[in-house]
């Protein structure tokens, strides 16, 4: 499936973003389930590292905006996030939830052999050991060949191509902490840019694709953006809501050759 988002440029590729974002609180085990039973192609998820180095699913440096919890996820073992509520801010029949271990995620994969993983190491002070123990994870699920790893950090995005050869995502120089332009620079390292709907235009989408990455958008979660999305030239969308593109994409399937 992974070869086919660069050999079949005709094959819109739809990721759900932290799971089904929109509706569920995301990064958590519901969240991601509920985006798989859309049959997205990809879910993406974020990591940070626990006090005793245990990978949590989570997007922000702190926990403050999504649990009950509050201060760097770092300063908290596996066990004491574990007690924390990562559901009840988003409503109250969601209280209870968990933020996830990688390894929790990884097990509930096993029954989505197909589904694409797009893995974020969030920029941070022990990212590159976030992304070492995140890849050896994910190969010990086996799930290396379907990943495609994601960062803000142009030294992880280095890290990960360098190191292991697996395919990342990175976004446009002047978003990226420590970017390094030139040949054989940060852009060398990436296999696909992500553009955030703000910064989408058909002009950025092709400079990318001439320099030969892939282009994918992120968050289109309105028919409009979708479509918006399509014309810039994109070949992929990180959704919140991954309903408009999933139908959209739908739509354009059920239109006969040379209509």
């Amino acid at each position: 499936m992974i070869e086919r988002l660069k050999n079949d440029p005709s094959y819109m590729m739809v990721a759900g973003h932290r799971g089904y974002k929109a509706a569920y609180p995301e990064n958590t085990l519901l969240s991601f389930r509920q985006g798989l039973d859309l049959r997205v192609d990809m879910i993406e998820f974020d990591l940070h590292l626990s006090k005793d180095g245990v990978l949590m699913v989570i997007h922000d440096g702190t926990l403050d905006r999504t649990t009950n919890g509050s201060g760097p996820v770092g300063d908290y073992t596996q066990e004491e996030l574990k007690r924390l509520d990562a559901g009840g801010w988003f409503g109250p029949e969601f209280a209870g939830l968990q933020i996830p271990t990688l390894e929790e995620l990884c097990t509930l994969l096993q029954a989505y052999p197909d589904v694409l993983l797009n893995v974020e190491i969030k920029p941070s002070s022990d990212a590159i050991q976030a992304a070492d123990q995140a890849v050896a994870m994910l190969d010990k699920f086996g799930y290396l060949p379907r990943c495609v790893f994601t960062s803000f950090d142009a030294a992880v995005i280095a890290h990960v191509h360098d190191a292991y050869g697996l395919k990342t995502q990175g976004f446009p120089g002047e978003v990226m902490k420590g970017f390094i332009p030139g040949e054989g620079g940060t852009y060398s390292k990436i296999w696909v840019m992500a553009l955030d709907m703000v910064l989408l235009t058909p002009e950025r989408v092709k400079e990318f694709r001439e320099m030969g990455m892939l282009v994918w958008s992120y968050c289109p979660d309105t028919l409009e953006q979708v479509e918006y999305s399509v014309e810039c030239g994109v070949t992929g969308m990180t959704c919140n809501n991954p309903l408009p593109a999933l139908e959209y994409r739908r739509g354009i399937s059920s239109v006969p050759a040379g209509a």
